[in-house]
């Protein structure tokens, strides 16, 4: 175990050699140089540990270096660094930079990523030496400490389970969300969400899981996590893992997924790009008059960035794959058409499959009920309760996400309900299911438990959950937010100003929409 006997712990470790840069303040910038290197760090550590399995077996560190090069599969990433002494671990080589630190550092990491194509684009896309109007964006001082920093805890095989470096890692991850500012939430979603969602999607062994806007991947982690426990509680040692799929925007963050899903020993494919407008998972046509369609899965869990704008009305009119049969989403808001992708990435044939766990703004299940005009997202909303799709709505609690202090809602998609759910709706008031903390909520494991098994039992408690039917749905006029038919007491005198802030937005994006037809109408008519 060497120097990992100290006392400090794995997640105290992590963040001071993110403060080793340049304080606690300024860490978050540093995310890309920092999270690479530790990500490093754990494979020098775990391919000397497979190194000494074998040299244990035919004696010879030598002789096992020579078997490993001629038979990769022997380990599960070659690392072609070599100390000077055979005896010295892999990472001093690193360890012991002195002259052109980012620049070497840099090469370093890309003959790694040269013999690991699954690396590839992950620890090569770094620059250690990268200046911006001429100045390093990390010198050499800063580089020596912050590799000094991440020197003194071995993380091998021994040292770490998968599962605590992981949790370290995530723990690293959510520190950076924390001061992050806006775009914080594009790659991290609570911990407890994460295991909420997966919990109630209750995933089996073997079964195929996506992520479309899968930021760190945490989300389908937490789903294998899931699986992990339940399997170990039926005493099941051996059983398929999940196969995890994934498809991220943003460049650095496609890269920290692919760095998670290694660190928790998961294997995933996590896919770069667009989804909305070019998702990467596809079923080959099967005859030449076939066009491709949207590849299947079991289930979905998935966090998109809220009341995104990015997606124009062209998204949707010249989608190939018939994603959007609902309607077209307003220009302000993507929220329903990401649900609507979701479910046509859903299949139908699969013992427990076909469902989903998607985070939105709560004002996704009510802008627009209640008005006399016309309101797309609340005529796709309308077509979602009459094909019967939609099984629970689960309002949260408000300040848990980083990005914002608005509550969020959990909307969960079943393509197969059970006779007993057909035509009905579980909702689930957990908005004072929380504890404070600094800086954000939290979701305790009692509340989480509560959650979870009203969920799961499907039942009624007073003030928290409530199974509506089509009837009352209709009545409230598509209105599917948890706080319209759950009251808890003090709600009854006021509303989370979050979510007065959301109806208001809501409202302003509707008057900008008529505004725009208004317009287009008097144009036609020669105004």
């Amino acid at each position: 175990m060497g120097n990992n006997n100290n006392s400090k712990s794995l997640e105290s470790w992590i963040w001071d050699a993110a403060c080793a840069i340049r304080g606690a303040q300024d860490a978050p910038k540093y995310k890309d140089f920092i999270l690479p290197l530790i990500f490093v760090k754990r494979l020098c550590d775990v391919f000397d540990d497979e190194v000494q399995r074998i040299t244990d077996k035919i004696g010879g560190k030598e002789k096992a270096l020579k078997l490993i090069e001629k038979d990769r599969k022997l380990i599960r990433f070659y690392i072609p660094l070599r100390p000077e002494n055979i005896e010295d671990a892999t990472w001093s080589v690193i360890r012991k930079l002195s002259t052109k630190i980012g620049e070497e550092l840099t090469n370093k990491l890309r003959d790694i990523a040269r013999e690991n194509p699954r690396l590839q684009g992950i620890i090569d896309r770094v620059d250690f030496n990268a200046t911006t109007h001429g100045q390093r964006d990390i010198d050499d001082d800063k580089l020596s400490n912050l590799i000094e920093e991440i020197s003194k805890k071995r993380l091998g095989l021994k040292d770490v389970e998968p599962d605590i470096i992981g949790r370290s890692y995530e723990y690293l991850i959510r520190k950076f969300a924390e001061g992050g500012g806006q775009s914080a939430g594009e790659f991290y979603t609570p911990k407890e969400v994460g295991i909420i969602m997966a919990r109630i999607l209750d995933p089996e062994p073997g079964q195929e899981i996506y992520d479309p806007c899968c930021g760190s991947a945490g989300l389908l982690i937490k789903c294998q996590l899931v699986l992990q426990e339940k399997m170990h509680l039926r005493s099941k040692e051996k059983y398929a893992p999940l196969q995890l799929y994934g498809q991220e925007y943003i460049s650095s963050t496609w890269a920290m997924a692919n760095m998670n899903m290694v660190i928790h020993d998961m294997e995933g494919t996590i896919e770069i790009g667009d989804t909305m407008n070019l998702p990467k998972f596809r079923e080959s046509a099967t005859s030449g008059k076939e066009r491709n369609k949207l590849k299947k899965f079991d289930l979905v869990t998935a966090n998109p960035m809220w009341n995104q704008s990015a997606f124009n009305q062209s998204t949707y009119e010249n989608d190939e794959l018939d994603r959007f049969v609902a309607g077209f989403p307003p220009n302000g808001t993507a929220d329903w058409g990401w649900v609507q992708h979701i479910l046509a990435s859903l299949n139908e044939s699969a013992k427990g499959g076909g469902r989903a766990g998607i985070v939105l703004d709560t004002g996704a299940v009510s802008r627009g009920s209640g008005n006399q005009s016309t309101n797309r997202e609340k005529e796709i909303r309308k077509w979602f309760v009459e094909q019967d799709l939609i099984e629970g709505v689960l309002y949260l609690p408000e300040n848990l996400f980083y990005n914002t202090s608005a509550p969020g809602i959990i909307l969960f998609l079943n393509k197969k309900k059970s006779r007993e759910r057909k035509n009905k709706i579980l909702l689930i008031n957990a908005s004072k299911e929380f504890q404070k903390g600094q800086p954000k909520n939290f979701i305790p494991d009692e509340n989480q438990n509560k959650i979870v098994e009203t969920y799961l039992n499907w039942k009624e408690v007073d003030k928290f959950s409530k199974i509506i039917d089509k009837d009352e749905i209709v009545k409230n006029d598509y209105n599917l937010s948890p706080t319209r038919y759950i009251h808890t007491a003090e709600e009854e005198t006021y509303r989370p100003i979050g979510e007065i802030l959301e109806d208001l937005k809501g409202l302003e994006q509707e008057q900008k929409e008529i505004d725009k037809e208004l317009k287009d109408i008097f144009k036609k008519l020669g105004y």
